[in-house]
């Protein structure tokens, strides 16, 4: 079954806790702190593969998730780092995320890895915080949690040239012919629903791959038929062949057939007009075929025209011959805009800095601080006692939040929710 699109849950592995320990060896005066820091977790990685062709394994694994870091150990030893998840996905996999729509990979070189989901930093040991004025400290760091997101998957096939037209017009027949690929033909409309591909060997030597797409049909880009499915595996295509039933032998008309699918293509994104266009006069050896082709002539002057008959492989080597041609000049068209720009200069300019944290009232005498510096602060501080406590509070006041609270409003009593906990704000 080919499956070219899927969602997935990604989770990758939270770091590992660090631990509150203390050397007692013989002989060793004062050991002191030893508590070590928790290893690494796992991160959620997609890596291309040319062995894979489907996206079917992903269809029935909707949630991955990353191996956690494991705890800290006395003597300071590190905890181990988690094991990292590692996604096998066909060449020309395209990831995205579900919330954003950012591009977060484009695979399309065999064994490229991308990380999707970092896993979260290990927390520190009790060795770490020891200082002159506390030299036996009772607390530590939990490890980070690792990203977590919803993601798209798509598959995007990677092929030089991609075969568009309306259903039946002959572009599976000629796949066949020019390469070993074995589509399915029939004399009915829509035999192709899936892609195939197919590797092309010119007679001088080169080579190239095709792709046979499901038929376009009016509207397509707008979601009607079975081509709006496939529209995407021709975004990676550089050169496009047209087929055309010049043979009208299902009564439609070859000119507006050409106006029809070239519309298609011009109203999907990615630029697909602007790909050189070779276009096939296709099943020449019927009775109105030479009449229609002296039709499309004259209404298209410009179009260069191949005639050609691919059921019995007649007039194809031209074609394969310009195919080749125009991909030695043709450059891969980005399938993005890159954000990031190379600049031989040095751009000097203000950018108001973001606050920290943001402090919202909830209620009377009720109120909630929160922000990413906040949750990183707060998720790594296990709460579990006095120290702990107090370091928290020490954090708070040295990011300035107790005085932010003061010039909002906040009294002497308050109730004050950080992360779903709640304190009571204490004015000294």
């Amino acid at each position: 079954m080919f499956i070219d699109r899927v969602k997935l849950h990604i989770k990758a592995g939270k770091g590992g806790d660090g631990i509150v320990a203390f050397r007692h060896e013989k002989y060793v005066a004062y050991g002191g702190p030893s508590g070590g820091d928790g290893g690494r977790g796992g991160n959620v990685i997609f890596e291309a593969d040319s062995h894979k062709s489907t996206l079917l394994d992903l269809r029935f694994q909707r949630k991955l998730k990353a191996e956690d870091g494991g705890k800290g150990k006395t003597k300071k030893m590190h905890g181990a780092d988690g094991d990292d998840f590692i996604v096998k996905v066909p060449i020309g996999t395209l990831v995205k995320d579900s919330e954003t729509g950012a591009i977060l990979a484009d695979l399309t070189k065999n064994h490229q890895q991308e990380i999707i989901a970092k896993g979260g930093k290990g927390g520190r040991g009790n060795w770490h915080f020891r200082t002159s004025k506390n030299t036996a400290p009772q607390y530590s760091e939990l490890g980070e949690p690792g990203v977590e997101r919803d993601i798209d998957v798509e598959l995007k096939l990677l092929a030089d040239v991609g075969l568009v037209g309306f259903p039946s017009v002959g572009k599976s027949t000629l796949l066949s012919v020019v390469s070993k690929a074995k589509p399915e033909i029939a004399d009915y409309h829509f035999t192709t629903i899936t892609p195939n591909l197919g590797v092309v060997q010119v007679p001088d030597g080169r080579s190239f791959v095709m792709a046979d797409l499901p038929g376009l049909i009016a509207g397509a880009a707008q979601g009607k038929g079975l081509g709006h499915q496939f529209l995407r595996h021709i975004e990676r295509c550089r050169v496009i062949i047209h087929v055309i039933d010049m043979g009208a032998n299902d009564g439609r008309d070859p000119l507006e057939d050409y106006r029809t699918i070239n519309e298609e293509l011009k109203q999907y994104e990615y630029r697909l007009l602007e790909r050189p266009q070779i276009v096939i006069a296709n099943k020449m050896d019927l009775d109105d075929a030479a009449e229609n082709l002296n039709r499309f002539r004259r209404e298209f002057p410009n179009v260069e025209v191949f005639e050609a008959t691919t059921i019995i492989a007649e007039g194809l080597e031209p074609i394969l011959y310009r195919a080749a041609d125009l991909l030695e000049v043709t450059e891969q068209f980005p399938l993005y805009q890159e954000t990031d720009q190379e600049s031989e200069g040095v751009l000097y300019q203000f950018k108001p800095e973001e606050a920290p944290f943001t402090i919202q009232k909830l209620a009377e005498h009720e109120w909630e601080v929160s922000g990413p510096v906040i949750e990183r602060n707060f998720s790594a501080s296990k709460l579990t006692n006095d120290e702990d406590i107090m370091r928290f509070a020490r954090r708070m006041r040295k990011l300035n939040v107790d005085q932010s609270l003061r010039d909002a409003g906040c009294v002497n009593g308050d109730t004050v929710v950080i992360c779903n906990v709640e304190f009571v704000f204490e004015d000294e």
